[in-house]
């Protein structure tokens, strides 16, 4: 019997693979976690974003092979279509793939000058005006989420894709304290909330490893 694996880097730095954990952990599938230390070249590489390709998240089920964040998604929309991991209405399924596409390919700006990093935070970060144009446009994001579909989450009432694609950026805003709206602001709290956010996050913090060039100093 194949063993169901989900090959993760760092808790702390890593925001593909809290993306994969997340879908997997509300997917309701049961996994081994495999961890990449960071200090292994072609790992560090995906965090520092240098890597040609991102290859981590990846999920072993049934003795398939699954990388990449959205693939494992779409993976596991299939494998467990009672999850409610895409919305029901065709609408809103395709404005959550659409959403879930731009993270997935977007806002280099955000992920280079605000890297994910749990453990730390640094008030009155200053933010350059790149950085802060893929802020905005996330939170017109949320913002049209949340006022469509009446929140708490992204689409409604459920966890879905995108709400775990927009996961890591919950914690990079409270990592660099990005002022945000009221509805925004209680979109965080709330995804921050959840059992599996406290569980992700409580093991970063007792991760020991740092990574110099993620450690803001101004």
């Amino acid at each position: 019997m194949h063993k169901t694996v989900l090959t993760i880097s760092s808790k702390n730095y890593g925001a593909w693979s809290l993306r994969g954990w997340l879908m997997a952990r509300w997917a309701g599938l049961a996994f081994e976690e495999h961890v990449i230390h960071p200090d292994d070249p072609s790992m560090k590489a995906e965090i520092l974003l240098l890597a040609p390709s991102m290859r981590v998240p990846s999920l072993r089920h049934n003795g398939i092979l699954v990388w990449d964040t959205l693939a494992i998604g779409e993976y596991l929309a299939e494998l467990k279509p009672n999850a409610g991991l895409l919305p029901t209405d065709p609408k809103a399924r395709a404005h959550c793939r659409a959403i879930c596409g731009e993270m997935h390919s977007g806002f280099a700006s955000l992920r280079g000058a605000l890297p994910m990093n749990i453990k730390g935070h640094f008030p009155q970060f200053k933010v350059w005006s790149r950085a802060q144009a893929d802020i905005d446009r996330i939170v017109d994001i949320w913002t049209e989420c949340l006022q469509t579909h009446g929140g708490p989450y992204l689409f409604g009432d459920h966890l879905c894709l995108a709400d775990a694609m927009y996961a890591p950026v919950v914690t990079r805003f409270l990592t660099y304290d990005v002022a945000l709206s009221p509805m925004c602001a209680a979109y965080c709290q709330t995804i921050m909330a959840l059992p599996s956010m406290q569980e992700w996050v409580a093991a970063a913090r007792l991760e020991p490893e740092e990574i110099d060039e993620l450690e803001a100093e101004f």
